[in-house]
């Protein structure tokens, strides 16, 4: 709160975070309206994506609990 830093995250990237606080506020800025049809996700812990989380049973909400795999995900875009 205090640096007032922000972190730009382009359309279409992935990204997720981790809270190793007891608090936390993250809040978003956005280029359009939500529009849950458009929304993509997969698993945190994907093994084709490789991120090394600093926590072993993170505390998730029930729509990451059920992502895809990250191969499903990429599969399930159209392409033109």
């Amino acid at each position: 709160a205090e640096s007032h830093r922000q972190l730009w995250v382009p359309v279409g990237f992935a990204h997720g975070f981790c809270v190793l606080s007891d608090v936390a506020e993250v809040l978003y800025k956005v280029t359009s309206v939500y529009n849950p049809e458009t929304e993509k996700g997969f698993r945190w812990d994907d093994p084709t994506v490789g991120v090394e989380w600093p926590v072993e049973a993170p505390l998730l909400s029930e729509r990451d609990q059920n992502a895809p795999t990250f191969e499903a995900c990429q599969s399930s875009f159209v392409r033109s």
